[in-house]
């Protein structure tokens, strides 16, 4: 039997685990992880249209991509980058045209390309910090959630033995998933900040977070505490089983 106390914190536990899961895969998924403001007259230039063309079918460089996520109101994400530029015009001029977001993916294989300490300049020497705060950035979260699932796996184990031994290593899983979900906000913010050390912003373009990246920040804190409710309640029951046993040998 495991006490009504013990029980309670597996519940709260379990649902603040889920919480932190959907939290992360939101956040993954999503590419609000940094945004910019550029001024209102640059998604009008005469250019805008080809940047975008560029943006989405042009080869993938770090420079070029960047520059653009500048000029056109960019969104940057794991594992997506946007732009917003004017659609598809008539033959006349709009005079307020309708502003289009539009993304694109990074490949797999784009995900482990280098950084160069000049973005763009294959000559400058490969920037290994760079290159690898970005590999961890997107490998961290998945790491995370496998830790998620594979600790939802023991859990349902535990449940079909009915014990509630196992809810220790399920604790100690939780803590290294919160550990990893907040290795990768640190990861993603020391990145763009080297980013912006060698790539300066035009005048008048401002950066800011994004919602994605707080939902991957308070992800962390919850599996934390869903880590702390696991280990609490099978360190308490174990004590509480040894000192029975203990009564009864008596």
């Amino acid at each position: 039997m495991v006490d009504n106390r013990y029980a309670t914190a597996l519940v709260i536990g379990s649902v603040l685990s889920l919480l932190a899961t959907v939290y992360l895969s939101v956040a993954v998924g999503t590419q609000h992880w940094y945004q910019y403001r550029s001024p209102p007259g640059n998604h009008e230039a005469s250019n805008a249209s080809e940047l975008r063309e560029d943006f989405i079918n042009g080869e993938f460089d770090e420079k070029a991509y960047s520059d653009t996520l500048f000029r056109l109101n960019g969104t940057l994400g794991l594992w997506w980058r946007c732009v917003q530029a004017p659609g598809q015009s008539h033959w006349f001029k709009e005079p307020d045209p309708k502003m289009v977001t539009q993304c694109v993916s990074f490949t797999l294989p784009q995900q482990f390309l280098p950084k160069y300490k000049e973005p763009g300049n294959h000559n400058t020497g490969e920037d290994l910090i760079r290159t690898y705060l970005w590999r961890c950035q997107f490998l961290l979260p998945l790491v995370s959630l496998a830790f998620v699932i594979l600790s939802g796996l023991i859990g349902v184990c535990a449940c079909l033995c009915r014990s509630i031994t196992p809810t220790l290593g399920v604790g100690v899983l939780h803590l290294l998933a919160g550990l990893c979900s907040l290795g990768t906000v640190c990861c993603f913010l020391a990145g763009m900040d080297l980013l912006h050390r060698v790539s300066v912003l035009p005048d008048g373009v401002d950066g800011s977070l994004g919602w994605s990246l707080y939902l991957a920040l308070i992800s962390s804190p919850l599996e934390m505490m869903a880590a702390a409710l696991f280990l609490w309640a099978a360190r308490s029951h174990r004590q509480n089983y040894t000192r029975m046993t203990a009564y009864r040998v008596a």
